[in-house]
């Protein structure tokens, strides 16, 4: 199956959409921080801290953060779920360069290892850990089946995934207000800071065209997990999807 999102990429440029993707992370990195606080007001904070709250029952001892980026939910996850390892992967460096200064700062390199890894094509073995989590970096897939197939693939029975994606809102009247900020403010803001003239735009479509609530639950139950379920998180801006293989 294909998804309106998996045609849509950051450059008109005739690359892959993983080149682009990882060109125009490694473009952004130095802003990357900075703007998700500014541009949500600082509610991706607490979208992160939901999303991990539905794992602590679990007691995950080795996670992989997928998509990990500048590892703010890895670091997160130590903190709040306190595993002996969290693996997070990237396909750019330039996200993870930040990562790995914040991982030191915080004292965690003998938790947090992060490693760039295509996630559509894992090197680890099959059933290798305890939870796989994730925030805003699946919609960036170029083959979503293949990604989220490659999460179910490597964790382990009865281990559980936690992904958090952005979304927008179905009700009035945040579903007006979200559609005018995120194709104004959002996109304008975002190319002052982060210097990158598509990054914001792209990241406004990829929103709109990405499968999401019960369209979402079943892609993962076709990957391969046998519990679904989504918790949409203030008023449909962010969701966070809960499955079990």
């Amino acid at each position: 199956m294909t998804y309106k999102q998996e045609y849509i990429t950051p450059y008109d440029n005739g690359q892959e959409k993983s080149e682009q993707v990882e060109h125009m992370f490694d473009n952004i990195a130095h802003s990357y921080d900075l703007l998700n606080r500014r541009l949500s007001f600082g509610i991706d904070s607490y979208w992160r801290k939901t999303a991990l709250k539905q794992l602590k029952p679990f007691s995950p001892q080795k996670i992989l953060d997928i998509a990990t980026g500048t590892g703010d939910l890895a670091i997160l996850s130590t903190k709040m779920l306190h595993p002996q390892h969290v693996t997070g992967i990237d396909i750019s460096e330039g996200m993870m360069d930040i990562g790995r200064e914040k991982v030191r700062k915080n004292g965690l390199d003998n938790i947090i290892s992060l490693e760039k890894q295509d996630c559509e094509k894992l090197t680890y073995q099959d059933n290798s850990f305890d939870a796989i989590i994730s925030a805003f970096g699946i919609r960036n897939f170029q083959h979503l089946d293949k990604g989220l197939a490659e999460m179910c693939r490597v964790l382990k029975n009865g281990g559980h995934a936690c992904i958090i994606e952005l979304s927008h809102p179905m009700k009035f009247p945040m579903k007006q207000l979200f559609k005018i900020y995120s194709h104004t403010i959002l996109p304008i803001y975002g190319k002052l800071v982060s210097k990158d003239n598509n990054a914001y735009s792209y990241l406004t479509s990829t929103i709109e065209a990405f499968p999401q609530g019960e369209e979402m639950t079943k892609s993962l139950k076709k990957a391969g997990f046998c519990q679904t379920r989504f918790k949409r998180l203030t008023f449909g801006i962010c969701t966070c999807y809960i499955a079990t293989k």
